[in-house]
């Protein structure tokens, strides 16, 4: 990596808000860590994360006349070994970063590299909704499988895709718990059907009270609704025509978490 221009004050501090995120960033631990491996000097490490990480990384800068450290930590934080086992963190502070550094000119790729393209000047509208769903979304506390279809590639018209993708998703983890292939409405009634006198090969709860079944049944009914909704149309149409506004994607996108929860508990009866 060459030198990189000097980077300025806005774009800084974006770029540690990201990395330093209070929620899903990295730790006070892990920012001492970088900067010592760096040999940046660290001059408040008592104060919140993201400024701690500005401070030191704004005065590395000013006293380099570059921003080179600055890259070089990002690409030291984004180490694809440092996200071993959880993949959905990497991807989703990739994308908050390159919605970022795309105003310096640069990508951060799959391998944790940062690479240089076109400098944006704005953000585009597919960035404003990623940034807008992602930043409610987490409000929420949304499960981390949702959060993966919260990228501008899956927003470029509207919010239809992100909500279909998140559908796919539902419907692998059920293929994936139960060692099936099928899709949709037969994936679940494969899945979770009640036969008569026995189990599911896959139960929600122990299926011993009218209650227990009420609710195994309610879930496996509001899986068929969301793949109705979400899969089938595509099949045979070559466009989507629902159009699906932003406070509609975030109820769906919820259901389709609180599904992704249940789905994690979901116990395998049968092999």
């Amino acid at each position: 990596m060459g030198t990189i221009s000097i980077i300025n004050s806005n774009k800084l501090e974006a770029i540690c808000r990201v990395l330093a995120d209070t929620q899903r960033g990295l730790t006070g631990s892990e920012i001492g860590y970088l900067l010592s491996q760096l040999v940046i000097n660290d001059p408040d490490p008592g104060i919140t994360k993201w400024k701690r990480l500005f401070n030191a990384l704004a005065a590395k800068q000013n006293v380099e006349g570059h921003g080179t450290a600055i890259c070089l930590f990002i690409e030291a934080a984004m180490d694809p070994v440092r996200f071993s086992g959880n993949s959905t963190r990497f991807e989703e502070r990739r994308d908050a970063l390159n919605e970022v550094i795309a105003f310096l000119g640069y990508s951060l790729g799959n391998d944790g590299k940062l690479r240089k393209g076109e400098t944006a000047n704005t953000l585009s509208e597919a960035q404003r909704r990623s940034s807008r769903l992602r930043t409610e979304l987490q409000r929420r506390g949304v499960h981390s499988d949702v959060l993966q279809v919260c990228q501008a590639r899956f927003l470029q018209r509207d919010y239809f895709y992100a909500v279909l993708e998140a559908s796919k998703s539902v419907a692998e983890k059920i293929r994936q718990k139960g060692g099936l292939s099928s899709d949709g409405a037969t994936l679940v009634e494969q899945a979770f059907g009640i036969p008569k006198g026995g189990y599911p090969l896959l139960a929600f709860n122990t299926l011993q009270l009218e209650s227990e079944q009420s609710e195994h049944k309610g879930l496996v009914n509001l899986m068929k609704g969301l793949f109705g909704a979400f899969r089938n149309p595509t099949a045979h149409q070559p466009e989507h025509t629902w159009t699906i506004g932003e406070q509609d994607a975030l109820d769906l996108l919820t259901i389709a978490s609180l599904i992704h929860r249940r789905l994690d508990d979901a116990v395998l009866t049968r092999r």
